[in-house]
């Protein structure tokens, strides 16, 4: 197939059919540009030049081939150029825990899609066990989680850790310390199977788990807070991203667990045999960096961090 170099030297010989002249033009060797013209004739099988004394004059095949072959040329050229001013465009294709989606995401893409004025990101949010399998059968570019991932064909890379709290309305049970299982008359709200946070919470209370009974399972954490706020008897373990607001203006409250401790990272994933282009490196990067800078509650998004 024909190089950019080899058309390259065909347009310019189109204007100007003097090799000699063209040679000084972009220092290079008369026989070189003639080695490349006719390299670019033999594989279209046909002379795209009439050869007069020392001139190259294009013929009529020539002129049929530049016609229809130069706008394309000079859109090539311009994508070329596009990735080599800027290697960060193009489009990121991600999806998000809940957690992550909702509360650390939003003001990361902002901020770097200000910078970055010529990417986009496309996000879905869901939980963490869809994620992997995206990312494992290659739909999605990188992955945001909030649990372990221990598929074989996976990298994950730490960027940020969080806390879960055991919270309720009920004020009077944050006046002292519990075992967990002291709790288990409430009414627990937990996260869908395959959430993140539900995985977290079980694993961390251990075989115990087993005895405790559900009331309900919610995909959506915002869901939960309306029934704790709303009933004293509800309890659940929660992000403490997510309930900050409502922890500091005292309409949820914290409850001590003795002996445990609800502490998770967060991580991103992609397929080991994922291509890690500039712009895939760059928002990891840009990531990790913005999650460094995190508070809690997040904070509104800005033009710069």
């Amino acid at each position: 197939m024909f190089t950019i170099k080899e058309l390259q030297l065909f347009y310019y010989l189109c204007d100007n059919p003097h090799i000699s002249q063209l040679s000084k033009k972009i220092h290079m060797s008369q026989s070189a540009i003639s080695l490349a013209i006719k390299s670019l004739e033999k594989k279209l099988d046909e002379p795209l030049f009439d050869r007069i004394g020392k001139k190259l004059i294009l013929n009529e095949r020539g002129r049929v081939f530049k016609e229809k072959t130069y706008h394309h040329f000079l859109a090539l050229q311009d994508g070329r150029s596009s990735f080599s001013k800027d290697s960060f465009s193009g489009t990121l294709k991600i999806a998000s825990s809940k957690t992550i989606g909702n509360f650390i995401m939003p003001p990361v893409m902002f901020n770097f899609l200000s910078t970055y004025q010529h990417c986009n990101i496309e996000n879905e949010i869901t939980n963490s066990t869809e994620i992997i399998q995206s990312v494992a059968e290659g739909k999605i570019d990188l992955g945001f989680i909030e649990s372990s991932c221990n598929h074989a064909d996976m990298i994950k890379e730490k960027f940020g850790s969080d806390e879960l709290l055991v919270v309720s309305s009920d004020k009077t049970l944050s006046k002292q310390s519990y075992y967990i299982d002291q709790l288990f008359y409430k009414r627990w709200i937990l996260r869908e199977c395959g959430s993140g946070t539900r995985e977290i919470f079980l694993e961390n209370i251990g075989d115990i788990s087993k005895k405790l009974k559900v009331f309900m399972n919610y995909k959506d954490s915002q869901e939960i807070k309306t029934i704790l706020l709303q009933n004293k008897d509800a309890i659940t373990c929660i992000s403490k991203y997510i309930v900050e607001k409502e922890l500091q203006h005292k309409e949820l409250f914290k409850i001590k667990i003795k002996n445990i401790s609800f502490k998770r990272d967060f991580f991103i994933i992609y397929h080991k045999s994922k291509y890690r282009s500039k712009l895939i490196e760059k928002f990891i990067e840009f990531v990790k960096e913005s999650s460094g800078n995190m508070t809690y509650p997040p904070t509104t998004p800005h033009l710069s961090l």
